[in-house]
């Protein structure tokens, strides 16, 4: 089993019950998935979604990438981040080996749309990404990953590869009874518009950035 060093969990002692909601087939640009919307009520509009791949077998070791909402990356396509990035390529990897992509609406490492606009106000005035979030009294990461892993246990999943360069989303799986075979990394490079950003992610969050 892939071990790290533990130091806390962000993963919540007692989580509140996703369901799932809602599913459909989405053909894809990457392939053919299954869309499944979860949430604790029917009548949320803002559901966590997997984009669970049609050669997806949870009896073997899968691949998962656990991604939190980014619009101004994912949608817009900015260059600030490497998030539209990271998920063009999950998805693209999730078609190759039969995995999971699970979509959180944690936007903006858990601080709302709002609060990350705020933050790149400040980083443009010289802040970096953590010291932003802290500057207008968050956490530099709020997010959680207790509903990633209510997801993953309804899909019948116990073993992963998780897709992540991230050692906190490793440490709070592992504070969970899923089983991390290995890490798969994300590797893309860097652009002069989020090298900064990228090397302080590296240099004080610990990301696991080899470029």
């Amino acid at each position: 089993m892939f071990k790290v060093a533990l130091k806390g969990s962000t993963v919540k002692s007692n989580p509140p019950k996703l369901q799932r909601q809602a599913s459909a087939q989405l053909p894809t640009h990457w392939g053919n998935f299954n869309m499944l919307a979860y949430a604790t009520s029917p009548d949320d509009l803002t559901p966590h979604v997997a984009m669970v791949h049609e050669k997806f077998d949870p009896s073997k070791p899968v691949l998962v990438r656990i991604h939190s909402e980014c619009m101004t990356g994912d949608l817009f396509g900015s260059h600030r981040c490497d998030c539209g990035e990271q998920l063009d390529q999950s998805l693209h990897l999730a078609a190759e080996r039969g995995g999971v992509v699970i979509y959180l609406r944690q936007e903006g490492r858990g601080i709302g749309l709002i609060n990350k606009l705020k933050a790149y106000n400040l980083q443009d005035q010289g802040l970096n990404t953590a010291d932003a979030n802290t500057h207008l009294g968050f956490e530099v990461d709020a997010r959680q990953y207790d509903l990633a892993v209510e997801i993953m246990k309804d899909l019948g999943i116990r073993q992963i590869h998780l897709l992540t360069n991230n050692p906190e989303k490793l440490e709070a799986i592992e504070h969970s009874d899923i089983e991390i075979v290995s890490r798969v990394p994300l590797v893309i490079p860097p652009r002069n518009e989020n090298r900064a950003y990228l090397e302080t992610k590296r240099a004080l969050m610990g990301h696991l950035l080899n470029w």
